[in-house]
């Protein structure tokens, strides 16, 4: 075969575009929505590249029409995930002595499959599967995945390109070898690009990949699997099972050829499967990688000399985009007590116009919550705040279920800076708030630190350069991900890498080299051009 070494197309950020009133992409996705709402969904497993259905169909709905059936999905068991354990093991070889730029290509195809020809039906499947607005699918469906794909091609090139020194006689090589085993892909239902690159970097770099996506996030994972068949992913590189977690894992960590995790939830479910793989350690063929990104109990922190609109305005958008439902998600806020009647009056303007319903009426800033059990934990929380002597719901507290899982967007006045919302990630639309004397910053700052064993994203306001800098080296270990002046959400792929410490995760850097450097398991060469005749060493001669 013909060799060279190759330079890589252009890589940026995927545009994102408005889908204001009059736009050509408003128009095409309203058909699309039209067309994917009509139903008759049947969705199968895809193992070694082959449909495969059960007798047991689960039913898909829009959380924000819970009456409305969009079709069904096949559950799979434990004999399905033994059988994509199979097809990964069966695929790997050929996939692993693949040339890189042939893998590369399947991923850059995807890519402009996504933002061409699949870029609505990607959006569309999101919005009905997990009601997610047009806006909040398009930067995430759409763009993110398309961003992962590309720059995740980019970050393999420049892997294979880290190479040691060599000294004369000798060269030195490394070789980015993949994974010896297979990779359990694990992915969340909040975004559809985390789905798609969860199984996708390891594949990208050599390794072949059990993947279960969450069960309310089957409609956008099918069109993903879809999208990566069509770009020319060979058979059995990523398996797709719709099953139970108990039923994957008994199966996957049990095998000695798992090889690692590459998982998106919660911090409970992370914690679970990092025990059992340690109980199972001697078992495997080699050390697992694990890999993940849990939860979060995001904050904003405003000083006294923050700007009252722009806080509000970050409070607003961080805490009830896509329903607060993002790991990232401001969910307390600490606001001094000279700037709060400011903020609470541009909050309260804002949340007066804020629409809430379905994802198909685009002028609706906040649809449902994913599910009924999600909903039923939220309003817990909300009943026991307006009951509670130390917290007052001050903005919201509205809730139904009749048509859609709705959750108004609420506000909960802390009157103790440990109040339970102050402290568990609740994964929904409230926001908890703690009024703060402008004298006692430092104090502030120090009950910020311990409230919450969580660092993924965190962020600051102030006017004052010298304070900034004191509050990011203060605050250094509270988030992975930390923002001046802006709101915790919305990191872009190659432009803030995501993930956290503490209990949010390993850290990884979702869409970077960290990342990929994870799943290459790298061979350093030694090859010696003229070796040595004569075993002695001049230091051992006498004089």
């Amino acid at each position: 075969m013909t060799k060279a070494i190759f330079d890589l197309p252009e890589i940026t950020n995927e545009p994102v575009k408005s889908y204001a009133p009059g736009t050509a992409e408003r128009k095409e996705l309203k058909a699309k929505l039209t067309e994917f709402k009509k139903g008759g969904l049947d969705l199968p497993m895809v193992i070694d590249g082959k449909e495969v259905r059960t007798d047991k169909l689960h039913d898909i709905r829009p959380p924000h029409n819970h009456q409305h059936l969009l079709g069904h999905y096949h559950q799979g068991g434990k004999e399905h995930v033994q059988m994509a354990i199979d097809a990964a093991l069966k695929a790997k070889p050929a996939w692993e002595n693949m040339n890189w730029e042939s893998r590369a290509a399947i991923f850059l195809k995807a890519a402009d499959l996504i933002a061409g020809p699949y870029r609505q039906s990607i959006n569309a499947a999101t919005m009905l599967g997990q009601s997610k607005n047009a806006f909040q699918s398009e930067i995430d469906a759409a763009c993110e995945l398309v961003d992962f794909y590309r720059f995740n091609v980019r970050n393999m090139y420049d892997l294979y390109a880290m190479q040691p020194n060599s000294s004369a006689g000798i060269w030195n090589r490394m070789v980015w070898r993949p994974i010896e085993g297979f990779i359990f892909a694990l992915s969340p239902f909040n975004f559809t690009a985390i789905a798609g690159n969860l199984p996708g970097a390891p594949a990208l770099m050599g390794n072949t990949v059990v993947w279960k996506p969450s069960k309310t996030a089957v409609y956008s994972a099918h069109i993903i699997m879809q999208i990566l068949q069509e770009a020319g992913l060979p058979d059995g590189v990523i398996n797709l099972v719709y099953c139970s977690g108990p039923d994957a894992a008994d199966v996957i960590f049990k095998d000695k050829h798992f090889a690692g995790l590459h998982f998106t939830g919660s911090t409970k479910v992370f914690d679970g499967m990092w025990k059992t793989i340690s109980e199972n350690v001697s078992t495997y063929n080699s050390y697992p990688r694990i890999v993940g990104e849990t939860g979060g109990k995001d904050y904003v922190f405003a000083d006294p000399t923050a700007n009252a609109k722009q806080v509000a305005t970050a409070l607003i958008r961080g805490a009830f985009e896509y329903q607060g439902q993002k790991c990232s998600a401001a969910s307390r806020a600490y606001i001094p007590e000279n700037l709060w009647d400011d903020v609470l009056k541009y909050m309260k303007d804002d949340l007066k116009n804020i629409k809430v319903g379905d994802v198909e009426n685009f002028t609706n800033f906040v649809n449902a919550v994913i599910d009924e059990a999600s909903f039923d934990k939220l309003a817990k929380y909300i009943d026991e705040a307006k009951a509670s002597g130390d917290a007052e719901v001050i903005l919201g507290g509205e809730y139904d279920k009749k048509v859609g899982y709705f959750i108004h967007p609420t506000v909960i006045l802390a009157k103790k800076p440990d109040y339970v919302t102050m402290r568990e990630e609740l994964f929904g639309p409230i926001l908890t708030v703690y009024v703060y004397k402008p004298d006692e910053v430092e104090e502030t700052l120090d009950i910020l630190d311990k409230t919450s064993r969580y660092a993924l994203t965190g962020a600051i306001f102030s006017a004052r350069r010298d304070k900034i800098e004191h509050y990011t080296h203060r605050l250094m270990h509270t988030a992975g991900n930390f923002y001046i002046n802006d709101k915790p959400t919305g990191a872009v792929v190659d432009q803030q890498p995501f993930g956290g410490g503490r209990r949010s995760g390993t850290n990884d850097k979702a869409g970077s080299i960290f990342n990929l450097i994870r799943w290459a398991s790298p061979q350093c060469i030694k090859e010696t051009f003229v070796p040595a005749t004569d075993y002695m060493y001049p230091n051992f001669l006498e004089e």
